[in-house]
């Protein structure tokens, strides 16, 4: 029985028992009266079984023949096994002739186990509009794609986009890493000038991991990575997208380099990534930019000057090390000779190794840079050198006189000898 049945079997037990009567009964229900008295006739003659709904049951007058519904389900693991409920229904009523709606199908080959129903979708994200200004907010990201199809393995595009504007440059690398990361953005910076912003994911190329962060924090600390610190001292602030759809843009982007771009390379004949890359900056960016760029919706240009800035100090490598009292460095198991700003050791026992794009080696102390020379081998500390001592002369062997206590002991006795003076 369902609710509604059993609401009007607790009525009508209370109208035989005599606590209400038939009028009220019909209230209490909803029901006419005439209504009223056709259940309490049914209650009376059949008991429970009398209020229960006499289509329970039984086949509905609008139902399909069952014939109809193997020659549906016959057909559909003939023709279009992998179909969905609402385009099989639609191919059955255009090339078979068989009509039914697409939830009766969908609900039939749920029960024929012959479709599954699909996870629910993931809640919809709302549309966020583009930044205003240009260079207020740049998106970088590396795409993995056969580039140069079957001719070549496959290779990262780094691809940065102005989130205004839809303004992108690129580059080609073998993996999605600093180096590359800070090539892209120079590159930018010389052309563009230095944005305010960088939308970026959680790789540890842009971010340290959460965990690490988390403990620098409480710390009082503020982390980097090598690509933060180079963006941080640009004065640019690093923005965490949570997930692909947050950076839609550049993610668009990269779907249009991979249908153009990949056909260029193609009709070019191009298999290399330094010939792509000379094909990227010779002229198709900016022939892609002028196709989809769009003007932003204020013209005030957010990019700083990049003016008096050594930009090749600023994309480095940076690491500390420790100075030997020699004034000398270990780093990467090369050992390096500083000219000593004194005769005395080093103060400050720190140094900061800088290691730029192009390979060269700078080693900073107090905020100065050093000249410097490699050493074939690994040095010897002077201070860990042995120092010449004078040779002790031998202490002479001691003899115990011989009324020494030990000469007169016997074991089990209590002797107390005493010594004479």
């Amino acid at each position: 029985m369902s609710a509604k049945e059993r609401d009007r079997l607790k009525v009508m037990a209370r109208v035989k028992s005599g606590g209400i009567s038939l009028v009220e009964a019909a209230e209490i229900l909803g029901v006419s009266y005439r209504q009223s008295k056709r259940l309490k006739r049914r209650y009376e003659e059949e008991g429970d079984p009398g209020l229960i709904h006499r289509g329970r049951g039984q086949p509905g007058n609008r139902g399909y023949d069952e014939s109809f519904k193997r020659e549906v389900l016959a057909r559909y693991q003939e023709r279009y096994p992998d179909f969905g409920p609402t385009l099989a229904a639609e191919k059955l009523d255009e090339l078979d002739n068989l009509k039914l709606d697409h939830e009766t199908l969908r609900l039939w080959l749920l029960k024929a186990g012959l479709w599954k129903k699909r996870r629910r979708r993931a809640a919809h994200r709302s549309w966020r509009e583009r930044r205003a200004h240009f260079g207020e907010m740049v998106q970088i990201d590396g795409s993995l794609h056969k580039w140069f199809e079957d001719r070549a393995p496959g290779c990262f595009l780094m691809n940065l986009v102005d989130d205004a504007t839809g303004t992108t440059l690129s580059l080609f690398s073998e993996q999605e890493t600093t180096e590359a990361a800070m090539t892209l953005l120079w590159a930018w910076i010389e052309k563009y000038g230095i944005p305010a912003a960088i939308y970026a994911d959680g790789k540890n190329v842009y971010l340290p991991e959460v965990r690490l962060r988390q403990e620098a924090r409480e710390r009082g600390e503020e982390l980097y990575t090598q690509f933060g610190s180079a963006c941080a001292k640009l004065r640019i602030r690093i923005i965490h997208a949570h997930s692909p759809q947050a950076k839609g843009r550049i993610e668009r982007s990269n779907a249009v380099y991979q249908d153009r771009l990949v056909k260029e390379l193609r009709l070019q004949e191009i298999n290399t990534i330094e010939k792509a890359n000379e094909f990227l900056f010779g002229g198709f960016v900016d022939r892609l930019n002028e196709k989809f760029a769009v003007k932003p919706r204020k013209s005030a240009d957010y990019h700083r000057n990049k003016k008096n800035l050594n930009l090749a100090s600023i994309f480095c490598w940076e690491e500390e090390r420790t100075l030997t009292d020699d004034w000398i460095v270990r780093f990467r198991n090369h050992y390096y000779q500083l000219d000593r700003q004194s005769k005395r050791p080093p103060t400050t026992k720190k140094v900061q190794v800088c290691q730029w794009l192009n390979g060269e080696l700078h080693f900073r102390y107090r905020n100065q840079d050093l000249r410097y020379k490699e050493l074939p081998d690994r040095p010897e500390s002077e201070a860990k050198k042995p120092k010449h001592r004078r040779r002790a002369q031998p202490k002479p062997k001691w003899i115990p006189p011989a009324n020494h206590p030990w000469r007169s002991f016997i074991y089990g006795a209590a002797c107390k000898p005493t010594l004479s003076r």
